[in-house]
């Protein structure tokens, strides 16, 4: 099952808390109170994404951290690369010539488009939207042919 971790989840919060805090710093004690994380768990998130410039970080009496850029210009997949590391659903999507059974393989080149296919989606989906109250999700009768349609493409 494709599924981020728990850890990539909550930085995805932690993030949003960022956003809410429009552009003022917040520190990673109040970050944890917002979020209900906690403050070992804030930190060692808000250093990451520091580390992979999605956030920034000012220190002193008055510092804090903020989003590197407005959420609406940070993507659901740099999130992920900064949290997971590259999306990769198999081992021949992530860079060629990883997997000893590439040469012979039937169906590597099938994942390797479903792997862009679903890096594409998450390009689009910006931090500001996944701050979004949820509307309705995919009925699950039209998952099949919506991920048919994006592998034919």
């Amino acid at each position: 099952m494709l599924r981020m971790s728990k850890l990539t989840d909550y930085g995805t919060l932690v993030l949003a808390q960022l956003a809410a805090s429009e552009g003022r710093l917040a520190s990673a004690h109040q970050v944890s109170v917002d979020t209900h994380l906690s403050l070992p768990t804030v930190s060692k998130l808000l250093k990451s994404l520091v580390r992979a410039g999605l956030a920034v970080s000012q220190r002193g009496a008055r510092g804090g951290y903020a989003l590197s850029r407005p959420a609406e210009k940070i993507s659901a997949a740099e999130i992920l690369d900064a949290l997971e590391g590259p999306l990769a659903i198999t081992e021949c999507s992530s860079a060629p010539g990883l997997c000893g059974l590439e040469s012979s393989c039937l169906v590597g080149r099938a994942w390797q488009r479903i792997n862009v296919s679903i890096r594409e989606a998450l390009d689009e989906v910006s931090l500001a939207d996944l701050q979004q109250p949820a509307g309705p999700s995919l009925p699950p009768d039209r998952w099949k042919h919506a991920i048919r349609q994006s592998i034919k493409h």
